[in-house]
Order: structure tokens, then C-alpha cells, then sequence
């Protein structure tokens, strides 16, 4: 799919937020300034928050939950991670019970990173961008777009 720029990205995001529920991973990857973070905050923007969507490379993890959003989410980035041992320590397995999570930098999950979860490949294309995604089983005919 073709996104002119940053708003059709950050769009193509809040598509998304209308679909996911409590348990999804949506797992983004890409190289710097692909729009990673400009998808998370149009899907974050989307389930209802109104704030600040920054990017959480130095925190890692900033979570969004209820009131300010429909399905509490947290926004995980790994691009600073220098082992994969540091995943273990987020927690992200039991987050995942009672949220829904955005990974950017998803790819350093490696083989840890769930089968299930709906990976977006953003790249640079001219003055746009193109997402690409591979959907399982489990998302098929949730997002209008894929």
C-alpha cells in the first residue's frame, strides 16, 4: 500500500485502532524515518487518546490506558536494546494479557516475537512511504486496508 506521506501514514494507523483489541501485537518494522511512530500515534490517536504521542525510544515502553484510550495499549520501541535478553525484562508476555501492544524495531525481537502478530514492513519510497504487511490467520478480514 502506497502512503503519500505522514498523515496517510499516521491514517493508516487509526484504520488499524477501529480492529484491535485487547491481546493483539502489531509489530512495526522499518529503517529510521520509515513512520513507524507516525503509525503507532495515528493508531493511538485513534482508540481515543488525545495527548503527546512521543516516541518511547529512551523510556522504551509508555503505556496508554483506560480512560484515555478504548484498548489500553503500550507503545514499545526496541531500537536501543542491545541484547535480546533485555526483551525477557519488559514483560511483555504478561502485558500483553490485558493490552494490546506496538512494537517498532519488532525485527529485534527475533525468533520471540508471537506468530500471531500482524507485522508492518514500512519503507521509504520517493516522498512517501509503502507498507507492507503479513497477516495471520488471526487478523484476516479485520483491517480493510490488508
Amino acid at each position: 500500500m502506497w502512503l503519500a506521506d505522514e498523515a496517510a501514514t499516521e491514517n493508516a494507523g487509526r484504520l488499524l485502532s477501529k480492529v484491535i483489541a485487547t491481546g493483539d501485537v502489531v509489530a512495526l518494522s522499518g529503517p529510521l524515518g520509515a513512520g513507524k511512530t507516525g503509525f503507532a500515534r495515528g493508531l493511538i490517536e485513534g482508540l481515543g487518546f488525545e495527548g503527546e504521542v512521543p516516541s518511547p525510544s529512551f523510556g522504551l515502553v509508555i503505556p496508554y490506558a483506560f480512560p484515555d484510550v478504548r484498548v489500553p495499549v503500550w507503545h514499545i520501541d526496541l531500537y536501543r536494546l542491545d541484547e535480546m535478553a533485555e526483551v525477557d525484562e519488559l514483560g511483555l508476555d504478561d502485558a500483553r494479557e490485558d493490552n494490546a501492544l506496538v512494537i517498532e524495531w519488532a525485527e529485534r525481537m527475533g525468533s520471540q516475537l508471537w506468530e500471531d502478530a500482524l507485522l508492518i514492513d514500512l519503507a521509504v519510497e520517493g516522498t512517501g512511504r509503502r507498507l507492507t504487511a503479513r497477516v495471520p490467520p488471526s487478523w484476516k478480514g479485520r483491517w480493510p486496508i490488508l
